[in-house]
């Protein structure tokens, strides 16, 4: 299918891997680790790891001989954080817990809260759905 949308899911859109990007972002980087956080069969884990190594956003970087390996979020992985983040601001809105927030999202440096990420226009103006549209580009081809 010629839809960008469509084709990022056919690689990130499955639960698991969605699950494993989120802990790769919070620095879990060892196999063994990412199934216990996750409670994954090894299987699985296995296979949606290959998956993202694959597809170029994670690197598999063995730190010394007969090691195991650990799993790196390469650029391609990193540029995912944006969506990551919508996710979890999404959920936290939509499906809140009744105790109150799961957490934060904030700063390193300044543990501040970021801001909730949203389009913007070209000069930072904040815009709202019914303000953006989709215009056909040139990857579009009508047969």
């Amino acid at each position: 299918m010629n839809c960008s949308i469509a084709q990022a899911l056919e690689i990130i859109g499955e639960r698991w891997t969605l699950l494993i990007l989120r802990d790769a972002f919070y620095g879990v980087k060892k196999f063994g680790r990412f199934q216990e956080q996750l409670g994954i069969s090894r299987n699985v884990l296995a296979a949606r790891l290959n998956r993202l190594v694959d597809e170029g956003i994670l690197e598999k970087v063995s730190k010394t001989a007969g090691g195991h390996p650990e799993y790196h979020l390469t650029a391609k992985g990193h540029a995912l954080q944006p969506v990551l983040i919508a996710l979890a601001q999404w959920g936290e809105e939509y499906m809140p817990h009744p105790k109150g927030q799961r957490f934060y999202i904030v700063e390193a440096n300044t543990r501040e809260p970021i801001r909730r990420l949203e389009p913007v226009s070209q000069d930072g103006r904040a815009l709202k759905h019914h303000e953006i549209v989709s215009v056909p580009g040139p990857g579009i081809l009508h047969n």
